[in-house]
């Protein structure tokens, strides 16, 4: 099974050079909504990936299990050879929906949201940011 279906690696392709494009013009950054989730079957390791550049390089959240995931690159030639413990590789999670929950968007609380803020907004709006801030609480990826 490929890690990417035609649509994600364009979509991946596209929000990579749409960050370029607001870099380069000394923008904020884009907060994506997760496009695609890997994961080991036999570990647990998780990416969420939002972004892939032409080198064949990805962005996102990436959680190898050891309580500590954090936002970063990841090379896609090391994620295509590695192996879990049982030798089986790595997956795209088939029923991982990024936009659970974004029909269901309430007003914004005004004052600097608290951790457990955080995790509500998260089940909400699901971009990156979200994820990274709820797997911050929680000390791994929750999807």
């Amino acid at each position: 099974m490929s890690l990417f279906t035609k649509t994600q690696h364009e979509t991946l392709i596209a929000n990579c050079q749409a960050q370029i494009v607001r870099m380069d013009n000394e923008q904020p950054d884009i907060d994506f909504t997760p496009v695609v989730k890997l994961f080991t079957p036999d570990a647990q390791c998780t990416w969420l990936l939002t972004e892939l550049g032409l080198d064949d390089i990805a962005f996102g959240l990436c959680d190898l299990g050891m309580g500590t995931p954090e936002l970063g690159f990841v090379s896609m030639r090391e994620i295509r050879e590695l192996r879990g413990p049982l030798g089986l590789p790595v997956e795209r999670d088939l029923h991982f929906d990024a936009d659970y929950g974004a029909q269901r968007r309430r007003t914004p609380v005004r004052a600097a949201p608290s951790a457990s803020e955080w995790v509500r907004r998260s089940a909400e709006y699901k971009t990156l940011s979200a994820y990274a801030a709820e797997a911050r609480v929680h000390g791994s990826i929750v999807t």
